[in-house]
């Protein structure tokens, strides 16, 4: 698949699944293509997703969870969201331009109970998740793995 310009991750509060899948995305291909992440509702920054990321060199220390209400640029090539709920927000986005538009099923870890290791697993599962679509999606020459 060509590259395309610009890509919108979107999920249900722009805390987790889709900031992860913007970090992962800038990390193999930030140079060629504008990447950016939203939320149906207001989130706050995930300790654990940061933990999660930060092990394969990607900080999203400084990632601000947003709104569509609060996207800068409306206008993307393609919008994939990791819930159904943002898929419907994001379907209303992209009614009036050409958007390719994708779900991506991909389980929210948050819901997992346990010790903070048994959370950190899942989140760092959902991370690989995100990054083995996005990889296959988007091939990168130089994936090295982690």
């Amino acid at each position: 698949m060509i590259l395309p310009s610009s890509v919108l991750f979107c999920c249900t509060m722009n805390e987790i699944r889709s900031p992860m899948a913007e970090g992962i995305m800038k990390r193999f291909h930030g140079n060629q293509v504008f990447v950016d992440s939203v939320g149906v509702r207001p989130g706050s920054l995930d300790p654990l997703m940061v933990a999660a990321m930060s092990e394969i060199g990607v900080d999203m220390s400084r990632h601000r969870p947003k709104k569509f209400d609060n996207l800068a640029d409306e206008s993307f090539d393609m919008a994939i969201a990791v819930s159904t709920e943002a898929k419907h927000a994001a379907a209303d986005l992209t009614r009036y331009m050409h958007c390719d538009l994708r779900l991506w099923n991909i389980v929210d870890p948050s819901m997992t109970e346990g010790s903070r290791e048994a959370r950190l697993a899942a989140y760092r599962q959902t991370r690989d998740q995100l990054q083995q679509k996005i990889l296959e999606l988007f091939p990168h020459s130089d994936h090295m793995g982690y």
